[in-house]
């Protein structure tokens, strides 16, 4: 794994935080948080689960399959924390 699938991993992560925000109004943490929430879904996901899929890598290099992964994995972990969040706020 090299620098640069780490970068995509973290970017495509961060953008599904801030949709699974967009998407769940009641369980966003915000844009900064969302974006952190994310980051950390897409490299953990991106990281664990992207060698997983068996997707040949397009002209470059570059790996869909994993940046789509990295991205899935942002928006879950977002809602995820935004669900607990309110949960605890409730209390």
């Amino acid at each position: 794994m090299d620098i640069v699938s780490l970068i995509i991993q973290l970017i495509a992560g961060a953008v599904g935080g801030n949709v699974g925000g967009a998407v769940m109004k009641n369980s966003s943490l915000g844009t900064l948080g969302n974006t952190i929430a994310g980051a950390v879904g897409g490299l953990a996901g991106g990281s664990a689960l992207g060698p997983m899929i068996n997707m040949p890598p397009m002209a470059g290099g570059f790996d869909i399959g994993n940046t789509a992964v990295a991205a899935i994995a942002g928006l879950i972990v977002q809602i995820v924390a935004g669900l607990i969040k309110a949960q605890m706020n409730k209390s």
